[in-house]
């Protein structure tokens, strides 16, 4: 099933999957400009790509589950794994530094430490660096006995560190919140990072037509399950629906509301002509590459105002 053909033409298209980085950023920028005057949440933009990168290292991960024929990617799983990790610790960092009250520049280790042994959040921090650290070792160590490794440890271990901060947030103290929270980080991660590993692994117009009818069936639920989960959420945090207008928080909430709503609607478009095309061999691997660049550019910006949103009062 590797043998399929991409074209000269995916080439481009691939290399614009860089562009749910900026994508996710500008979620965050459209963010504070809702907030103003409020002050900014210096951490969300590094929020924004640790969860974009979770949930593509999760992608990545499942996507072998779509069809037995695709092997696992250890090296793009070690290669964002590393990243993940990173991006986590620089989030780490940047938390410590705002309960410390100094520049992160300016942390002290001892004052870096006594976040990570006292404080609730830094506890939190170490179990999430040990969850990404143990995904980009495993994959690193697969990539060189792929024969000996599964998939399943990653799957199992990534979703895990997803919902470490989500499911000790704010949504805790309510009945079910930490359970409605973690379905809806789940399931957005599953829906993003899936479409984004399909768009860096598939290749050829056969691999498209066997893998996304099955994607656009997961995708399905994972879709319920976030608007669900988000609008109860969103509806306990602000309590009044004035405040979706009154407060920044509100203002955020419902700009996310209409880009999942522009995302839906991008769907069921695209499981009528495009999932059809694909599957029926008639839509070339290039084609396929640029509908899914689309909905990965317009699901980053929904993943950058979620990040601010997460840590927006």
């Amino acid at each position: 099933m590797r043998s399929g053909t991409t074209g000269s033409g995916a080439i481009a298209p691939r290399y614009s999957l860089t562009l749910v980085v900026p994508a996710a950023l500008a979620g965050v920028a459209v963010a504070w400009a809702l907030t103003a005057p409020d002050a900014v949440q210096a951490e969300a933009p590094v929020r924004a790509l640790a969860d974009g990168l979770g949930a593509t290292v999760l992608g990545l991960a499942v996507l072998p589950r779509l069809h037995a024929r695709i092997p696992p990617a250890w090296r793009l799983l070690a290669v964002f794994g590393g990243l993940w990790a990173a991006t986590e610790f620089m989030l780490l960092s940047i938390e410590a530094a705002e309960v410390v009250g100094v520049r992160p520049t300016r942390l002290r280790t001892g004052d870096f430490g006594h976040y990570l042994a006292h404080i609730s959040a830094g506890q939190i921090g170490i179990g999430v660096m040990i969850g990404t650290v143990a995904v980009t070792v495993y994959a690193a160590l697969a990539h060189h006995q792929p024969d000996r490794a599964t998939p399943d440890p990653v799957v199992v271990f990534a979703a895990v560190t997803l919902e470490l901060r989500p499911i000790t947030g704010h949504m805790s103290q309510q009945l079910l919140g930490s359970v409605l929270a973690a379905v809806h980080v789940l399931a957005a991660s599953v829906w993003f990072g899936l479409l984004l590993a399909m768009a860096l692994v598939l290749r050829g117009r056969g691999e498209w037509a066997a893998i996304l009818p099955r994607y656009s069936r997961w995708a399905l639920p994972a879709v319920a399950a976030v608007t669900g989960t988000g609008i109860v959420n969103g509806l306990v945090h602000i309590g009044d629906l004035a405040a979706l207008l009154n407060t920044g928080y509100g203002r955020i909430l419902l700009a996310k509301a209409v880009m999942v709503t522009a995302l839906i609607a991008l769907g069921r478009w695209w499981r009528g002509h495009w999932v059809p095309a694909a599957a029926a061999h008639r839509m070339p691997a290039a084609s396929s590459l640029r509908r899914a660049l689309i909905e990965l550019i317009v699901m980053a910006v929904v993943f950058g105002l979620a990040a601010a949103l997460s840590v927006t009062a």
